[in-house]
């Protein structure tokens, strides 16, 4: 278990660096990312590359991390996430769920909460 922890650690830390191969390498090849629920996110390195490459030219990306559990192959973790909405900076609530196998993350869920806008565009 300390292991998935320190791994979805480094998934993170790559994040917040905008690590785009670091990032990935925590991942499995053909890993998937979801919506809570829902529908699929990305399949596999190459688009989970184009999806995440967009948000890392964000300049104030940030995600601070509130919480994190742990079940045997499983992390959750709490953040607000930093973003550079169309409508300017601001924040947003996620729960990130990451399921673990050999040593990558296999699955990853979203759920993502109301972006919270703190300054326009133009100010």
């Amino acid at each position: 278990m300390d292991d998935n922890v320190a791994l979805v650690q480094r998934q993170l830390d790559a994040y917040n660096a905008k690590d785009l191969d670091g990032w990935l390498s925590t991942y499995a090849d053909d890993a998937k990312q979801f919506n809570l629920h829902g529908e699929c996110l990305a399949t596999g390195h190459e688009e989970m590359r184009k999806r995440i490459a967009v948000r890392f030219e964000e300049p104030d990306l940030n995600a601070r991390l509130l919480s994190r559990i742990a079940m045997e192959n499983i992390v959750v973790d709490h953040e607000v996430i930093t973003r550079n909405f169309p409508e300017g900076r601001g924040e947003i609530e996620m729960l990130c769920v990451y399921e673990i196998a050999s040593g990558l993350i296999q699955k990853a869920s979203f759920s993502v909460g109301q972006p919270k806008v703190y300054g326009s565009k133009n100010a």
